[in-house]
């Protein structure tokens, strides 16, 4: 979700989700329940061994960059809780992220800026095929300076207006144990994935994105990938990511490297990301505290 798409002024009323919207979320949510039951049922009690199925995680980030965008320039906590089956085929999590500064939003009412913190809660879950491909959907909530900006916040809105819900369905497939190439589709749109007809209609975009992530060197301890990823529709002149129907908006390289503090090994990521269709160059730092 881009800074851009949270402080643009929505000019069209909001709306609560539709019939349908709310039966496609409880199956959805069904769905989940019953994997992971099912998951539970394929466990034999009667095994000791390490096997913990839920797990937690927290990252300390300068910024927070996605598929080619800043989607906050400032210094942030993440963190995430998730399920694995023991076969480590299922994976059912919750990802949020909560900033030290704030950026500036226009209220809608008043016309004036209003801090407004990073802060966000996504769900995710990922099912494995093999070792080499995989499929996951992500339900998108980034609902910085929504109420700041005047709006009424409801979490489980996905009206394409509010610009800050929407879903990606996303293939990943590994043409070698170093290279990933990864296929993300928006959902029937989202939030500002839309296009305004002559008639003022609004057009979903159906955004796909792509990028190809190649680990290209690596020793004990580092390694060094790089990546490019581009944005495209077949049915709009633009997309979620972009202000045509396609662009090159995410190139760059990774390096990650293990640091020893006495007996507590700290993962670090340092990331050198350029759009070049934003022209923007930026250097992320990502520390996994755990």
């Amino acid at each position: 979700m881009t800074l851009s798409q949270l402080t643009t002024t929505r000019q069209v009323a909001i709306t609560k989700p539709s019939n349908f919207k709310e039966a496609l979320q409880l199956l959805i949510c069904l769905f989940m329940v019953c994997a992971v039951s099912i998951s539970y049922a394929q466990e034999d009690d009667t095994t000791t061994d390490s096997y913990e199925p839920f797990s937690i995680g927290a990252h300390l980030k300068n910024m927070h960059t996605w598929h080619g965008f800043v989607v906050h320039p400032g210094a942030l906590f993440a963190a995430n809780l998730e399920y694995n089956s023991r076969n480590k085929k299922f994976t059912f999590g919750f990802w949020g992220g909560a900033s030290f500064s704030s950026v500036d939003v226009k209220n809608i009412l008043t016309g004036e800026n209003e801090s407004a913190y990073y802060k966000e809660f996504s769900i995710y879950t990922k099912y494995r095929f093999s070792d080499q491909f995989f499929i996951e959907a992500v339900s998108h909530n980034n609902y910085t300076g929504v109420e700041e900006r005047g709006d009424k916040l409801h979490y489980w809105s996905y009206d394409k207006t509010q610009g800050y819900n929407f879903v990606d369905l996303n293939f990943g497939y590994n043409i070698t144990p170093n290279t990933l190439l990864y296929l993300a589709t928006i959902i029937n749109g989202g939030s500002g994935d839309y296009e305004v007809q002559a008639n003022g209609d609004l057009e979903n975009s159906w955004t796909h994105y792509f990028e190809v992530n190649s680990k290209v060197w690596e020793n004990k301890t580092s390694s060094l990938s790089l990546f490019a990823g581009g944005a495209w529709s077949f049915i709009t002149d633009k997309t979620f990511y972009t202000t045509g129907s396609g662009n090159i908006i995410n190139v760059g390289a990774t390096f990650s490297k293990k640091l020893t503090i006495s007996n507590y090994s700290l993962p670090v990521d340092v990331t050198a990301m350029w759009n070049p269709e934003q022209e923007k160059t930026v250097l992320q730092l990502d520390i996994t505290l755990f």
